[in-house]
């Protein structure tokens, strides 16, 4: 099938969105499978090792394109079982150039259709949601984590340094590293409010991070005797 499109001024045939969407798909279900040297037959029996079937048959209708449909559970257990992520089936970055975000879109390269679709580049008509901020936190709390450990590295280097200069100079890393994670701290506190107040849940923190979130200031009130 294919869309009608025009574009300065020139008529142009396309294929149709979802037939583009769904050959991305079959095209790197193929590879993959290739590169793993597997058959069909052994791609099935994965998916129903995973707890969906998807038959021997349909996996090669998929891949020769004569699939009428791809439902986004059958994305999500070939991805698993080729060891993938569904998003790199559906836009498979360095393997398919270009694609559409949506029908009648222009082409645009498959990296900044992937970035678009998972809300890291949204357009100015969308709304990404809580992704940045999910974004966000978890390249903190990677901060965070980093500084403390080289300032432990550089407190071990201060206690064990052979002259003063050394002393010295493991000890200005230290409080800078500590001055980091001290910083990225008191982001990561601004972002974890932000997701609440957007009457969200902010993600999990990591044991050595607990104590990050203020104490919960709800008491339990006496009753009145």
């Amino acid at each position: 099938m294919t869309q009608h499109y025009w574009g300065d001024g020139d008529a142009d045939d396309f294929p149709e969105w979802a037939d583009r969407i769904k050959n991305n798909v079959a095209s790197e279900v193929r590879r993959r499978r290739k590169e793993m040297r597997w058959s069909a037959q052994r791609l099935a029996e994965r998916c129903e090792e995973l707890g969906h079937p998807i038959p021997r048959n349909v996996i090669a209708n998929l891949e020769s394109g004569r699939r009428a449909n791809l439902p986004l559970v059958d994305v999500m257990i070939l991805a698993a079982a080729l060891y993938t992520s569904p998003i790199c089936l559906i836009f498979p970055i360095g393997y398919i150039q270009q694609t559409q975000e949506l029908p009648f879109k222009h082409l645009v390269s498959t990296w900044d259709a992937m970035r678009m679709f998972t809300g890291e580049e949204p357009s100015h008509d969308s709304d990404a949601g809580l992704i940045p901020d999910f974004n966000r936190h978890a390249s903190l709390v990677r901060t965070i984590d980093a500084a403390l450990r080289e300032a432990e590295r550089a407190s071990f280097a201060a206690e064990t340094a052979a002259n003063p200069a050394q002393r010295e100079e493991a000890e200005r890393k230290r409080d800078t590293y500590a001055a980091q994670a001290k910083e990225a701290t008191w982001q990561l506190q601004c972002v974890r409010y932000q997701i609440r107040d957007e009457a969200a849940t902010p993600p999990e923190l990591p044991s050595a991070l607990a104590d990050i979130d203020p104490p919960d200031d709800d008491t339990d009130e006496e009753d009145d005797i």
